[in-house]
């Protein structure tokens, strides 16, 4: 089983033109940030506070091993360029409704 696992994991890096040590290393190690992440915007929703920061940093970390294959790989799916352009267009559009938002009262609430 390991042999079948390791086979697939290597030809992740002929199939993508990467390291596929360094793939994995990105897509593993993202997973505990991510979920803390997610965590985090659990808190801040039932608190009722803004969570668009914490969806644009999940989605990055989400998508983060597949940004390295962007600029370093070959041979993507569609789906992941698509993938890539809703976050940074939800970004754009979450930092220019922030950038919108009155600023609070100095001393009130």
């Amino acid at each position: 089983m390991f042999e079948a696992i390791n086979d697939w994991f290597m030809s992740l890096g002929a199939e993508y033109g990467v390291n596929p040590y360094i793939f994995g290393a990105i897509y593993v190690g993202a997973i505990p940030f991510f979920l803390a992440t997610v965590t985090w915007m659990v808190r801040r929703k039932r608190r009722g506070e803004a969570i668009a920061f914490q969806i644009i940093i999940a989605g990055f970390l989400a998508m983060s091993a597949y940004i390295y294959l962007i600029i370093a790989g070959r041979n993507l799916a569609w789906w992941v360029y698509a993938i890539i352009a809703a976050l940074v267009i939800y970004s754009v559009y979450s930092l220019i409704q922030k950038v919108r938002e009155p600023a609070p009262e100095p001393g009130g609430e």
